[in-house]
């Protein structure tokens, strides 16, 4: 007897683990149930997509969609269809909003505020504070929960611990990994004389490279000091990368779509302080040195730091603006550019955005085209060529750093647990995000 699917995706190059080659994807019940041939198979819908890559779905573990207090420049639903729209099957979202996410209560209600309003499928990270570190061992373990932040440096928002004491607490109250914004916040107040008025090229030497290297440096000696796993955020050195790659045993790293796209001084001349972010971005051998560190398996994942503000809270003179832009519907676009280019292969792509993110956090039950796994799946056209334009960003901020960029491979589907959620540049499905689920607290 035939085997009969909810959905077929036949005829497409998949693209998993164990390499890539033309199969059928069945897919029963919002799993995966079948991968290879299913000509004999029926389904309730068959989708043609010969020509086409399929991958296991894109994750990025690292936007800020502001909601809530903040929903003027993002919210929950905008952020969440700007990533359907760009390919992305799942994020999880940062905790400086206002109020931040340093408690049960606040995690619940963003969890609530998520659940089937936001496109894809979700989690949260808590804030770490000097007030709720006690209690950081329970609120990674709830549901919605994907690790715990820590602020070594300041950036946006109120949360930061700047000093090994506060962070050693920090990590000896936590079991699972948390991630770290690593920057020497005494480094940065003694440097902030450097900020030049009005010259956002002055950002990248105010927070340097070495207040990057520094702090990861005592992150390191701390993780080893408490036996504990750290997952380092967008690293934006070579110098960092490379201490990094010897440091394997206890952390992660993760690399930015626009750390390894732009360049300073270029940036700046061209963008002024739509190109400033935190870390900042730094010249060509900084980007060639995170390049190396891909190429070399330093680099784990590919977050996009998607933090928007409005064109109008940009527009202010450096160094009253404020720091972040879009990314997380440009974030596949732009990689699959540079698959193109040949900076790296779609494996590893997959490896960064799917693999890798269920590797650094233990998702459960995603991160692969493997039967019973949820069946998410990022299609992408290799071959077609489209411009990033500032109309085509869903995000409530309206612009891109990279409007008017021309790309090759670009996402024409987005299926989460079995839905069909993007086709063609159309959400053609109802939101029905759910939260994503952790190994290490399947039981919680």
């Amino acid at each position: 007897m035939a085997e009969t699917y909810d959905l077929i995706l036949k005829g497409g190059t998949v693209v998993n683990h164990d390499g890539e080659g033309l199969r059928d994807i069945g897919i029963r019940d919002g799993r995966f149930a079948g991968l290879g041939d299913l000509s004999l198979a029926s389904a309730g819908e068959v989708v043609d997509c010969r020509g086409l890559h399929l991958l296991p779905g894109v994750m990025d573990t690292h936007v800020h969609f502001r909601e809530p207090g903040l929903t003027h420049k993002e919210d929950l639903e905008s952020g969440s269809r700007g990533a359907v729209l760009g390919g992305v099957t799942a994020v999880f979202e940062m905790p400086n909003t206002i109020p931040p996410t340093t408690d049960a209560a606040a995690l619940a209600d963003k969890v609530a505020r998520a659940h089937h309003r936001m496109h894809c499928d979700f989690a949260f990270y808590v804030g770490a504070t000097r007030e709720n570190t006690h209690d950081l061992g329970e609120l990674e373990r709830l549901p919605g929960a994907c690790a715990v932040k820590v602020f070594m440096g300041s950036s946006t928002g109120t949360l930061l611990i700047d000093d090994d004491d506060g962070v050693r607490a920090v990590l000896k109250a936590i079991n699972r990994r948390a991630a770290f914004h690593s920057e020497d916040e005494n480094r940065l107040r003694e440097r902030m004389n450097l900020r030049v008025e009005g010259d956002p090229r002055s950002h990248p030497i105010w927070r340097d490279a070495q207040a990057a290297l520094i702090c990861t440096q005592r992150l390191i000696k701390l993780a080893h000091e408490t036996g504990k796993r750290v997952h380092v955020l967008h690293v934006t050195s070579k110098e960092e990368a490379e201490f990094l790659a010897g440091h394997k045993d206890v952390a992660t790293a993760e690399a930015t779509p626009a750390h390894l796209t732009l360049a300073a001084p270029d940036c700046y001349e061209k963008l002024g302080t739509l190109a400033q972010l935190n870390p900042p971005i730094r010249d060509a051998g900084h980007r060639a040195g995170l390049w190396n560190g891909i190429a070399r398996g330093v680099i784990d994942n590919i977050g996009s730091d998607h933090s928007p503000h409005t064109l109008e809270e940009k527009s202010l003179a450096y160094p009253k603006t404020h720091s972040g832009m879009t990314g997380v519907q440009t974030l596949v676009p732009l990689m699959l550019d540079h698959v193109n280019a040949g900076q790296l292969t779609l494996q590893r792509f997959v490896d960064l955005t799917s693999a890798g993110p269920a590797r650094v956090f233990g998702i459960a039950a995603k991160g692969r085209i493997a039967a019973g796994y949820d069946a998410d799946v990022t299609v992408v056209d290799m071959k077609r060529r489209e411009t990033i334009t500032n109309g085509w960003i869903a995000s409530r901020a309206g612009w891109s750093p990279y409007d008017g960029i021309s790309v090759t491979g670009w996402p024409v589907g987005t299926v989460i647990r079995g839905r069909k959620v993007m086709w063609d540049g159309a959400v053609v499905t109802a939101a029905q995000g759910e939260c994503v689920r952790f190994l290490e607290t399947l039981g919680a």
